[in-house]
């Protein structure tokens, strides 16, 4: 699955419990089509402790979100946007769709 979206882009989420917010995407999953964005859709993840005086404990990981529901933001009209691609000699570039801003 090709995507649009990249590591290190911020993007809004448009569906789920963490609908209307945004974060930094930290990474992409092109495979399962996913995205992990910093601070959204949070996972308890019980460890083990690896040591004999050491305790277990619950770590809060962020898991991942399907790339549907989840959008680029722009952040010259700053809402989410619709992403297009223009070519300008051999290099390729990402647009919004509303205001035509470079992403």
């Amino acid at each position: 699955m090709k995507t649009k979206i990249k590591k290190g882009d911020t993007v809004a989420v448009i569906a789920g419990k963490d609908q209307g917010r945004k974060g930094k995407v930290l990474r992409v999953i092109p495979t399962d089509g996913r995205v992990v964005v910093e601070g959204m859709n949070i996972r308890k993840k019980h460890v083990r402790a690896k040591r004999a005086n050491e305790k277990g404990q619950v770590v809060q990981q962020p898991g991942p979100f399907h790339i549907s529901n989840v959008q680029l933001f722009c952040e010259k009209c700053s809402s989410a946007a619709r992403v297009g691609i223009i070519q300008e000699g051999d290099k390729r570039s990402r647009i919004c769709k509303k205001c035509k801003a470079t992403l």
